[in-house]
């Protein structure tokens, strides 16, 4: 509910905090993984498989929160969400065997799903598209944010703990943030949505013109600080801070260029363009193999980071341009499931590189990106997808 201080812009801002935290919370394992590899001895597979679990509890939570958001509203799910996200960094904290990493992290999916979807929805309804693409940005800030602040922590000081704390520290803040903010009344928020609304829009063609990028999401930037960030660490005493790198400057380049998209107003050949500089990453990585150089591990996470920005950016404004505004969350959550498949990327490499080595798989990865693109191509240029 409102409150009699409340407005617009501080009530985007409450929002904003509970996006930038869960991506905090759901990203910051990526450094403290290499550090349970490095301390605690356990199994490459198992902590890929502990950071890629986190989706098997994000799919269902991410379409049940955009569902839930257009029932009811954002701001209920995404609170829940956040302390879901809360509780299973606190079991992560304290449990570092397999079953207590495998089940933090599976909470913690199902915790930042809901804020992810609900979120996103309560955004595009407090300021339209403008809305939706400032959730992506806020959102990639918080997934940059994560890596760094965990690997200068675990760098610095070592405890095991640390991480953890921050992003619950951080994620009850912006909890208590927005209980004091409230919320506005959905009346009000109705005047915010875009008043141009296409007449062909469809749940079908929202998400018919958005999954082609989406599927380039996270493929692209797991790639960068999970599987390559690890082929470099012999360059360096610890791998700690690789993972941060990664994400500082893979995120970083995303962050720049949704704003740089989001200022210009680009239309959606920037998604052709973000799927093919995801498929040039891929190949980079390609050409590198086993041990790339680091020239090599710069080029690739910043053609992965512009995949990353430029992927999420645009299905976000598909989704904003092609739904139907009574289910605009539903949608929502159903194009990040398909971003999310990416997050399947590192635990599916571990497998396949000791069968087929270590380039084969980005190859492949790379040309299915050039025939994803071409099919966005041939969808702006039939007309299908005409939004500006």
């Amino acid at each position: 509910m409102s409150t009699p201080g409340t407005s617009a812009r501080r009530v985007f801002i409450s929002v904003a905090a509970l996006l930038l935290t869960a991506g905090w919370s759901a990203n910051h394992f990526a450094s403290v993984l290499v550090a349970l590899r490095e301390q605690l001895n356990l199994s490459p597979l198992l902590v890929n498989g502990a950071y890629g679990i986190y989706a098997l509890g994000l799919v269902p939570s991410l379409l049940v929160g955009g569902a839930l958001a257009d029932r009811f509203g954002g701001r209920l799910v995404a609170l829940a969400g956040s302390l879901i996200a809360v509780f299973g960094n606190t079991i992560l904290m304290l449990f570092h065997g397999a079953p207590g990493l495998l089940t933090g992290r599976f909470v913690v999916g199902l915790g930042v799903g809901l804020v992810v979807s609900a979120g996103t929805a309560w955004a595009a309804r407090l300021n339209g598209a403008a809305g939706s693409t400032l959730a992506g940005i806020v959102l990639t800030s918080g997934f940059a944010l994560g890596p760094v602040v965990s690997g200068l922590a675990e760098f610095a000081f070592s405890p095991l703990w640390l991480p953890f704390v921050l992003s619950i520290i951080a994620s009850l803040v912006a909890v208590m943030f927005s209980l004091r903010t409230g919320d506005m009344p959905r009346q009000i928020l109705a005047v915010a949505a875009d008043p141009q609304v296409d007449p062909s829009a469809s749940p079908r063609k929202a998400l018919a013109t958005s999954v082609p990028v989406a599927m380039w999401v996270f493929a692209a930037i797991t790639t960068a600080f999970v599987g390559l960030a690890a082929r470099v660490a012999e360059y360096f005493e610890t791998g700690v801070f690789l993972p941060g790198v990664a994400a500082a400057v893979g995120f970083g380049t995303g962050l720049a260029i949704q704003s740089a998209g989001r200022r210009w107003g680009w239309g959606p050949r920037s998604g052709v363009v973000g799927i093919l500089s995801a498929g040039a990453g891929f190949l980079v990585v390609a050409l590198g193999g086993e041990a790339p150089s680091l020239p090599l591990f710069f080029l690739a996470t910043v053609l992965l980071g512009l995949g990353y920005g430029l992927c999420l950016r645009d299905g976000l404004l598909d989704v904003n341009a092609y739904s139907p505004a009574s289910h605009r969350g539903r949608i929502l959550g159903a194009y990040y499931v398909a971003t999310y498949v990416g997050f399947a990327l590192p635990p599916l490499m571990q497998v396949l590189e000791p069968r087929v080595g270590p380039s084969l798989p980005f190859a492949v990865l790379s040309a299915i990106a050039v025939a994803a693109a071409l099919l966005r191509s041939g969808q702006i240029r039939t007309g299908y997808l005409n939004r500006t």
